[in-house]
């Protein structure tokens, strides 16, 4: 099955991705990883991208869907794939269209894992950090003592990226983004909207009634 996964910030995309990987065998592409992997490696492509890179300049599109071409065509992507992370913007979605029908690898599926906004904030801004590594949530799995960390006795502190206003506009962002490809998607009839707010297991059982037909 050739999937694409969408999902907002706190969606639990990251999490629903682990249990695909596990349960359908299909290997997860993040686009940022493959970035990492052939700069790591210096293929051509690789190359290329770091001098991009190193100048804090965004990788060009036609840069990055040679990368996820390659990728693509391993032998682990034999019985399908889920990309995340791409594509972001419209003619990146035109390009991958064009790209998979020419390796014939066209998608399937775009699971779009949908949480209203005011429970988003809830997760991502309830999020409290220990310098330790552990890490607590206000709503669901507070400290025993109010601030402090259970494990190493320090100070819990929360992330400037989970302040509530900063929570707010990475979801406006995330939205005026990704709109538009759920709009194409949605056009196209290949976008599943799936229920995001129930338990991880909850979650999980949505995307496999949706996925199971196309298990090869």
């Amino acid at each position: 099955m050739n999937i694409v996964l969408f999902g907002p910030p706190g969606a639990g995309k990251g999490t629903q991705a682990k249990e695909l990987t596990k349960h359908y065998n299909i290997p997860h592409i993040s686009t940022g990883d493959i970035l990492r992997a052939n700069v790591r490696e210096g293929t051509n492509l690789g190359i290329k991208a770091k001098e991009y890179m190193d100048k804090g300049e965004l990788v060009p599109d036609e840069v990055l869907i040679g990368i996820i071409r390659d990728r693509l065509q391993l032998s682990d992507c034999k019985d399908g794939y889920m990309l995340d992370g791409y594509p972001r913007t419209l003619p990146q979605a035109e390009a991958l269209k064009e790209i998979l029908e020419n390796i014939n690898k066209p998608l399937e599926v775009v699971l779009n894992i949908d949480v209203p906004d005011k429970e988003l904030i809830d997760r991502l801004s309830g999020r409290r950090t220990c310098s330790c590594g552990e890490s607590y949530h206000l709503m669901f799995n507070p400290p025993l003592d109010e601030g402090t960390c259970g494990a190493c006795g320090g100070k819990l502190y929360q992330r400037d990226d989970d302040r509530e206003d900063v929570v707010r506009q990475r979801l406006e962002i995330y939205a005026a983004k990704t709109m538009p490809l759920i709009d194409y998607y949605n056009n196209r009839g290949i976008l599943v909207n799936i229920d995001g707010t129930g338990s991880v297991e909850d979650v999980f059982k949505q995307i496999r009634d949706v996925l199971d037909p196309y298990r090869k």
